[in-house]
């Protein structure tokens, strides 16, 4: 065994490194710790104490995502390679951390499909992309298979990041270390390229794969790469990168180490699917009607809770009103007929009774208009109760529906119906364990 090798194995026995990305929502840090700034990343930051985020209201409320620093390295490849008016599918995406890297790089010019086969798994998803409160993003649940038969030609750009043996996680996760084994990594590096097959019909000729693993080894990494290229032709494309970051280049691709790099092990590598002729590109033909409401007289003050209310088509189901980037209306109501849409942008409105009243994931979005509610500042034991979804006893507060916040963040609605203040913030939500 090298000095390297030993190197490695040491590394592996020390503590993992905490790190999260910041959000615009938050543009300060407040962690009462040491941090150091993640070099590949302009809002990552390290932690030199990991905190309970759990009792961390700014977390719930989509301030900062807790995402590993090497996974951030997407960025650099989406910035030397990846337009932001791109359509993105992120093929593998729970539970979150690297589709919500990839909405903010987006912004509003582009949109990202973020898609989870296991079921168990895309209802996190999907609330990590409500929380972060970019509106440019839609969930899906379906297949590889499904995504290469439906959407071909699609995509400019899709990440696969794929489910791997998990040997860069072996630091992190004791499980991972005792499910090891070569019979694992040749299953992991068959479903790899089972995976890349199945999807590959759905990336534009001259479009951008980015292929990633937590895993150290050839099988999965460099071997799946040369198989791609060859097989189903592509270029590998080289990145641009610091030196002094100490990422490793592989034969292709690049490799993170946890005794080179202030992180856990992850390899990326770039591809360019070579331009040939564009055949049976997916035909987007929109229904023909939207779905009226029953009172549309609520259109305008739906409208009236956003920023920018042009920048925003609204779909209507049963009594939920969607809000959905108006750029995109024809792509994504495509989408809802052709895949499993978990949510389309966020949700806006629900017709209760005799009125409409918000979803919790309009509080959420970037686009939402504050000012629009009555608002109340919670201190921070207030917080964690609202966010445990308990009786709230506030003095002061306006009869009717009310916006609550912490430290000026929106955290969700209450209404108060005189004799007491009852908590509107999602059961599937709350903190159930302190």
């Amino acid at each position: 065994m090298g000095a390297e090798a030993n190197q490695l194995i040491r590394a592996l026995e020390t503590e993992p490194v905490t790190s999260i990305r910041l959000n615009t929502k938050l543009d300060v840090l407040t962690f009462d710790c040491d941090t150091d700034e993640v070099p590949w990343h302009i809002d990552g930051y390290y932690l030199s104490e990991r905190p309970s985020f759990t009792l961390d209201p700014l977390f719930h409320a989509g301030c900062y995502y807790v995402q590993e620093a090497s996974s951030m390295f997407i960025q650099q490849a989406l910035e030397q390679y990846v337009d932001t008016s791109s359509i993105i599918l992120d093929l593998c995406a729970a539970p979150g951390g690297k589709s919500t890297l990839i909405s903010e790089y987006l912004g509003r010019d582009g949109l990202l499909v973020s898609n989870e086969v296991v079921r168990q798994r895309v209802f996190i998803l999907s609330e990590n992309i409500q929380k972060w409160g970019n509106g440019n993003t839609v969930v899906t649940h379906n297949t590889a298979e499904e995504f290469g038969e439906k959407c071909k030609h699609l995509f400019d750009c899709i990440l696969v990041d794929a489910p791997c043996s998990g040997e860069g996680m072996f630091r992190k996760d004791e499980q991972a270390r005792s499910e090891w084994s070569l019979r694992a990594v040749k299953q992991c590096a068959e479903r790899q390229r089972s995976i890349l097959m199945d999807v590959w019909d759905a990336l534009k000729p001259g479009g951008i794969l980015l292929y990633s693993t937590c895993t150290f080894n050839e099988e999965e990494n460099e071997k799946n790469v040369e198989w791609l290229a060859e097989t189903l032709g592509a270029d590998v494309l080289p990145l641009d990168y610091d030196p002094d970051w100490g990422i490793v280049e592989g034969s292709c691709g690049y490799h993170f180490y946890p005794h080179k790099v202030k992180g856990e092990g992850f390899y990326l590598c770039v591809l360019r699917k070579r331009d040939d002729e564009m055949l049976d590109q997916a035909k987007i033909k929109a229904p023909k009607k939207d779905t009226p409401m029953q009172h549309p007289e609520y259109l305008p003050v739906m409208r009236s809770w956003l920023q920018h209310p042009d920048d925003w088509a609204i779909r209507y189901s049963d009594r939920f009103a969607t809000a959905y980037p108006m750029k995109f209306k024809e792509i994504i109501d495509w989408f809802s007929t052709q895949l499993t849409c978990i949510s389309t942008g966020f949700g806006l409105g629900e017709e209760r009774g005799r009125g409409i009243a918000p979803q919790h994931s309009l509080c959420m979005t970037k686009d939402f208009r504050p000012e629009a509610f009555p608002t109340v500042a919670l201190t921070y034991d207030q917080a964690l109760a609202y966010l445990r979804t308990e009786a709230l006893a506030l003095a002061n507060v306006p009869l009717g529906l009310v916006l609550l916040t912490y430290e000026g963040v929106p955290l969700g609605f209450a209404k108060n119906v005189g004799n007491r203040l009852n908590n509107l913030y999602p059961n599937e939500w709350r903190i159930r364990h302190l």
